[in-house]
């Protein structure tokens, strides 16, 4: 997709409906499916917050951004997701928190970032975590500067986004389940899934309008 057909397509996702938990639940690992609102509410998930960031590459072509997470002794050591991290005392609202995260992470200004949206809040099981995704852009590829929670950035078109046969299963051991199918992008070498594959489920969507 040409990034200015993307820009020309803002207004429309600021006002369409959003997918929600239908769009997100194709991409949703079994685990996930066990808890409903009750029991997420139950859980007392703590805050948290990405941004998915959209720009155009040398070619004029929209890319968005991914990031694989530097290997620690935790949950989601080395996978791949959207900048950002849980809400602090400091920040005034979830989107300074995913504005604030992908600054710290990646190097991007938060003074630079046009957010389009907020999009539907993901639960993350393992971590107790419950991730509000935003979306947003800038005008130029910027120049990434990682800090030590990120390993490398990915940088995904979106037409491989939107291309059907990057839809797949894989099967998966992590610290908290073993041997397990889940559904997945696969882009590239780039195994996608879990909550930012859900995530990314209903900004295909969006996009698709």
């Amino acid at each position: 997709m040409n990034f200015k057909d993307f820009t020309n397509k803002i207004d429309s996702f600021k006002l369409v409906k959003l997918g929600g938990l239908d769009a997100q639940f194709k991409m949703a690992p079994k685990l996930r499916l066990k808890y409903d609102q009750d029991k997420i509410l139950a859980n007392n998930p703590r805050k948290a917050a990405v941004l998915a960031l959209f720009y155009p590459n040398k070619d004029k072509e929209t890319c968005f951004l991914l990031t694989k997470r530097a290997s620690y002794k935790g949950t989601h050591s080395a996978q791949i997701s959207f900048p950002g991290g849980k809400i602090e005392k400091s920040d005034l609202s979830l989107k300074n928190t995913a504005l604030r995260e992908t600054e710290e992470e990646v190097g991007v200004l938060s003074s630079t970032v046009n957010i389009i949206r907020e999009l539907t809040d993901v639960y993350i099981p393992p971590s107790n975590f419950l991730a509000t995704p935003f979306i947003g852009y800038v005008d130029k590829k910027p120049k990434f500067n990682l800090n030590y929670e990120v390993d490398k950035t990915i940088e995904v078109l979106v037409s491989e986004l939107l291309n059907e046969d990057n839809i797949t299963s894989v099967n998966l051991t992590t610290s908290y389940m073993k041997n397990i199918d889940v559904p997945c992008f696969k882009i590239g070498n780039n195994i996608i899934w879990g909550a930012t594959g859900m995530m990314l489920s209903e900004i295909k969507e969006l996009i698709n309008s």
